[in-house]
C-alpha cells in the first residue's frame, strides 16, 4: 500500500513540474526576399510612396503566438515609386534619413498582445539612432506549412520624433503650401521560416 501510495505521489510531482516547465520559443527567421515594406509619405500638395528593404529579420515564435522579433531595415534602398532620382536621393540626405551616416534603421518587439491572428505590436524604432516606442495593430499567423507570417497595414510613424524636421509645419511656421505631413505610414509584410 506504501508502494502505491509512493507511487502516486511521484506521478503528481512529475506531472506538476511538467506543468510548469516553460516552452522555449522557436526562433523564425525572415525571408528578406518574400518580405516588403512599403511606405506613403504626404504633402500639402499631393503624396509619395515606395518601398524600402528588409536586410533581416527574426520572429520569436511560441507554439502559435508570436512573442517578439527583431528586423533590420535597409535604408539606403528606399526607392520612389515613380523612379524620382531627385526625391530617393533627399530622401537619403542628412535632412531626411541620413543613410550615409544610419545606413540601417531598426524595431524591436517588446510585446505582443492579443488573442488569436489579430494583435497590437509593441516595441521600440530606432532610426537615425535614435529610439522610441511604437505600437501598431497586425495580423499574425504561424502556418501548418512552417512558416509564420505577419501583417501591418498602417503603422503611422512620426518622423519628427526622430530629427526629421525638414518641411515640418510643427517647426517651420511661414512654409505655407510646401509642407510635408509629420507623419509616414508603413505597411509591412513578413514572411518567415524556421
Amino acid at each position: 500500500m506504501k508502494l502505491k501510495i509512493s507511487s502516486i505521489f511521484l506521478l503528481v510531482a512529475v506531472v506538476s513540474l511538467s506543468a510548469f516547465t516553460t516552452i522555449k520559443p522557436v526562433t523564425y527567421t525572415v525571408d528578406a526576399a518574400k518580405s516588403t515594406i512599403t511606405w506613403i509619405g504626404k504633402k500639402v500638395t499631393g503624396s509619395h510612396n515606395g518601398t524600402v528593404a528588409l536586410q533581416s529579420g527574426t520572429l520569436a515564435v511560441n507554439g502559435k503566438s508570436v512573442t517578439g522579433g527583431t528586423f533590420v531595415i535597409d535604408m539606403t534602398s528606399i526607392k520612389d515609386a515613380d523612379g524620382s532620382a531627385k526625391l530617393e536621393g533627399h530622401l537619403k540626405a542628412d535632412d531626411f534619413f541620413g543613410t550615409t551616416k544610419f545606413p540601417t534603421s531598426t524595431f524591436v518587439i517588446t510585446k505582443v498582445a492579443g488573442s488569436g491572428a489579430n494583435v497590437t505590436v509593441t516595441g521600440n524604432l530606432t532610426i537615425k539612432g535614435i529610439t522610441k516606442p511604437l505600437s501598431f495593430p497586425a495580423t499574425v499567423t504561424v502556418n501548418a506549412d512552417g512558416t509564420a507570417s505577419a501583417l501591418a497595414g498602417k503603422i503611422i510613424v512620426d518622423r519628427t520624433k526622430y530629427d526629421i524636421k525638414y518641411g515640418s509645419k510643427s517647426f517651420f511656421d511661414s512654409i505655407g503650401d510646401k509642407a510635408i505631413d509629420d507623419n509616414f505610414e508603413l505597411s509591412v509584410k513578413l514572411v518567415a521560416k524556421k
